[in-house]
């Protein structure tokens, strides 16, 4: 009796389907939906993300070639991109346009402190030293792309609301740290340089790791504790 080659009958093996592909990860894709909403939840119904990201897995299962990578790890870059990529396209209040009303509600509160009551327009553009005309362009200008009330839609844990500010010097040294950070992990191997990309960028917990790349959540702590010493030990001398 010939005996059976285990690797052989593998190979063999017919690959999934995109409809099987799909079929198994729609859970991925209303988990990584949920992961998105928790930031911009007043934006966006966590229905519609879904939605994006059931097309975009869709996309995945048919364009997926096996090139040694778990499909999941594939579809959850491609979901989550699709999400994002709607958000931002989508968006209804620029960074701009947030920026100048942060500075005429300041402004205006510097100013109506001082007074006693509600400064008009002409006060308010002497305040900042502009003609009455620009001060009405700026004020249209900060509310052009509204469409809804700037305190329905404002969080301090929104990425659409984070302050652009940065002093040169420190956005040199947070360039600098992250060179040092990327090249760090580029040294690391494949599969610990994976599991610190879907725990710190993807926001995976430990078991959705173990479950994406087939191996216990005890065994992705100690990988990822492993890769996290590696960096440290690069990084010892970066300052």
């Amino acid at each position: 009796m010939a005996l059976i080659d285990p690797q052989h009958t593998y190979a063999r093996q017919a690959k999934p389907t995109p409809e099987a592909l799909v079929r198994t990860h729609m859970p991925l894709v209303r988990r990584i939906a949920w992961h998105v909403h928790a930031r911009v939840a007043s934006a966006i119904d966590v229905e519609d993300l879904a939605q994006i990201g059931m097309v975009a897995l869709v996309e995945a299962a048919n364009g997926f070639e096996d090139r040694g990578h778990a499909f999941a790890t594939y579809a959850t870059l491609r979901v989550r991109g699709a999400m994002i990529d709607h958000l931002r396209r989508h968006a209804t209040i620029c960074r701009a346009a947030i920026q100048r009303r942060r500075e005429l509600a300041r402004i205006r509160s510097r100013l109506e402190g001082r007074l006693g009551r509600a400064a008009s327009e002409a006060e308010m553009a002497e305040e900042m030293g502009l003609a009455a005309a620009d001060y009405r362009a700026m004020v249209d200008d900060s509310q052009a792309v509204q469409q809804e009330s700037i305190d329905e839609v404002y969080s301090d844990h929104s990425m659409w609301f984070a302050d652009v500010e940065e002093r040169a010097d420190d956005a040199i040294d947070r360039e600098r740290l992250q060179g040092a950070i990327a090249e760090a992990i580029s040294s690391l191997p494949e599969r610990e340089a994976m599991v610190l990309q879907l725990y710190f960028v993807e926001e995976m917990n430990l078991e959705e790791i173990g479950q994406t790349l087939g191996v216990g959540a005890a065994r992705i702590c100690q990988i990822k504790k492993a890769a996290l010493d590696r960096v440290r030990a690069d990084l010892r001398d970066w300052a």
